[in-house]
């Protein structure tokens, strides 16, 4: 009995021993369980945090170029300027201006005109579609002789950005070739290939210098002026110079035009600032400084010839608004009391938007 009893103890102890490492084993691998878990949380977190801190160094950033830029602007009001006229971004790429054959142009010549020494700007004619054979391979001297032919010419005058060689200003050419107009069309100074510095007064004597080329050669074939956008405000620009001198147009068309500047400026969809507290000493103010004006509601009061107002509803860039309040300015002006005033709206649902009333199959009416 005592044996069998020492025996069973002997037992109890070795599974005793033999458990005891178990055991430490056991609570080995717990203890070192318990630290990876740890990390796997914490790396989730640090992410997490890092990413936060990320984000919030990117706000700050924005924020305070947000706030420089006003102050940067102020300083130097030729950013401003720029930002107006665009004259920089040079839409579509890659196109030669020497060469208006490659729009589809093919009874379109390019001329370089000097309005100013040290200025050159670069012009494209081009014919009715009735004188398109005829045109085929003939130099500028025809089709400067083409300009006495017994058909009316449109001096175009384009909006900020691009080029006359813009997709749209292509189209536009083509659709008032079409309908039996001559199209004279001009990059201003500082534009596409033209050699210059852009400004207001500048880009206006542009326009009067084409617009006497044209006269000297057109004999008394009527000659329209067509202005687009910022072109409306050269428009009038030139328009008033002209009645002040009694050579004025046979007419004025503009298209989506704006009132001025300042009032386009702070209307305009696209400016991020127009709630900035002192947005007009900030933004307003320095277009000023920089001798920009465009006052069309100004010009209009000095205009004596017919005018045509084209605004699409949806336009996104100058507002609809301006153009029906640059109408109800001029049909109200004496200036125009022996002449036709008419403005013509083209729906949202069109789709004109801002340069595409070319599109429209009522044009052809409209102008006659």
């Amino acid at each position: 009995m005592r044996k069998r009893n020492e025996s069973v103890t002997v037992e109890h102890e070795r599974a005793a021993a033999a458990a005891a490492p178990l055991d430490k084993g056991c609570s080995l691998r717990h203890s070192l369980r318990l630290p990876a878990a740890d990390t796997g949380m914490k790396r989730p977190l640090g992410r997490r945090y890092a990413l936060w801190f990320r984000l919030r160094k990117l706000i700050i950033w924005l924020l305070g170029v947000y706030i420089a830029i006003p102050f940067l602007v102020k300083l130097c009001p030729a950013i401003q300027a720029k930002l107006v006229f665009l004259n920089f971004v040079r839409v579509p790429y890659f196109i030669d201006l020497k060469r208006p054959q490659d729009q589809g142009l093919n009874h379109t010549c390019n001329y370089y005109l000097q309005p100013e020494e040290d200025v050159t700007i670069g012009v494209w004619h081009t014919v009715p579609a009735a004188l398109w054979k005829n045109a085929r391979g003939k130099d500028q001297l025809w089709f400067e002789d083409a300009l006495g032919s017994s058909h009316p010419v449109i001096l175009y005058l384009h909006g900020n950005a691009g080029t006359r060689g813009g997709d749209h200003r292509v189209e536009l050419y083509k659709v008032l070739s079409s309908l039996g107009y001559h199209v004279v069309t001009f990059d201003y100074r500082g534009w596409g290939d033209s050699v210059g510095t852009p400004s207001e007064r500048g880009m206006t004597y542009d326009a009067l210098h084409v617009f006497d080329w044209i006269k000297a050669r057109s004999g008394d074939n009527p000659v329209y002026i067509w202005g687009h956008s910022l072109g409306t405000g050269v428009a009038t620009n030139l328009v008033r110079r002209l009645c002040e001198r009694e050579t004025p147009p046979d007419a004025l068309i503009l298209e989506s035009p704006f009132t001025n500047i300042r009032e386009e400026a702070r209307s305009h969809p696209f400016s991020i600032y127009r709630y900035f507290p002192g947005f007009d000493w900030f933004f307003l103010d320095p277009i000023t400084t920089s001798g920009i004006k465009f006052a069309n509601d100004e010009n209009v009061k000095y205009i004596s010839c017919s005018l045509l107002i084209l605004h699409a509803e949806d336009d996104p860039v100058v507002p609809f608004h301006l153009g029906k309040k640059l109408y109800n300015i001029a049909a109200t002006s004496r200036s125009f009391r022996d002449y036709k005033v008419q403005f013509v709206p083209f729906h949202t649902d069109l789709g004109y938007r801002h340069k595409y009333i070319y599109r429209s199959p009522e044009l052809p009416r409209i102008l006659r």
